[in-house]
């Protein structure tokens, strides 16, 4: 079963020689993204890892699709996924794991920025950790603050969200509406997506919370976040609200439920039959 969209399947050729560790596929969802598609591509893809990139776009006014499409007839590496619309960034990312589950073989699945908030530089770090994890969670604040060019007041929205997050849902990580991780396929598969309801700092909350409650293995590693180079932030009050209340609906979803047992490690990287 596929999704809409567009895709070409291969390995690269030699442009993934010398690489090593699990295969990997980045999820980006884009709007009005154009100026940083070029960079990035090249960043991603120039890891020295076994990296294949999705774009989800959601048909942005500034072109960002059909550039992408020009880059992914050169690089089979390069997937793109349109959408009708702007659909939100909870349902890009869903729809992103979808495609990667059902179109790809990678063995992990990162999620991440188009804007460098995120740096790619960062995603040989999360490779190395997931050998060992379920799920890395880049995280601005576990060692101190490592935020670059916000605003006090969006650092103290954000500091406090995550505060108010672990008081409410119980999980002790110290950044849960981080948006750059990297899962396991198993996770993914084992994670009901048509289920998961919320978008923006409430979507990273939701998605890390099911993978705790399951017992997965999550471990957060300190990555430096920067501010968006160019374009306007997505972030709004709507956002702000639905995470308020959504960390309550999950807490109650599972109040009289005791948390499963971390799951025993297992290796990563088993073989699988070619996606088709």
């Amino acid at each position: 079963m596929g999704h809409p969209g567009e895709t070409q399947r291969g390995t690269g050729g030699a442009a993934t020689a010398g690489r090593h560790g699990p295969k990997g596929l980045v999820v980006v969802p884009t709007y009005n993204e154009i100026e940083n598609i070029p960079e990035l591509v090249e960043r991603v893809l120039g890891q020295p890892a076994f990296l294949e990139l999705l774009i989800v776009d959601d048909n942005s006014p500034d072109g960002t699709a059909d550039l992408v499409a020009e880059l992914k007839e050169k690089d089979a590496r390069i997937h793109l996924l349109r959408r009708p619309g702007k659909l939100g960034l909870g349902s890009a990312y869903v729809d992103g794991f979808r495609y990667g589950l059902e179109q790809t073989t990678a063995d992990v699945i990162l999620q991440m920025d188009a804007d460098f908030s995120h740096s790619p530089d960062s995603i040989p770090k999360f490779l190395s950790k997931i050998s060992d994890f379920d799920l890395v969670l880049g995280s601005r604040y576990l060692h101190g603050v490592t935020v670059v060019n916000w605003p006090l007041r969006r650092l103290f929205l954000s500091y406090g969200a995550n505060v108010y997050t672990r008081i409410i849902t119980g999980m002790p990580f110290k950044d849960a509406t981080g948006g750059f991780k990297c899962f396991r396929r198993e996770v993914l598969e084992a994670l009901d997506l048509g289920k998961i309801r919320c978008d923006g700092y409430s979507f990273q909350i939701e998605m890390t919370y099911h993978a705790w409650r399951q017992g997965f293995r999550i471990r957060e590693i300190p990555i430096i976040f920067a501010d968006r180079r160019v374009g306007i932030s997505k972030m709004n009050n709507k956002i702000i609200l639905e995470a308020i209340f959504a960390v309550w609906r999950l807490a109650l979803s599972n109040l009289l439920r005791g948390r499963p047992a971390e799951r025993p490690p297992q290796p990563l990287g088993q073989d699988r039959p070619e996606a088709g």
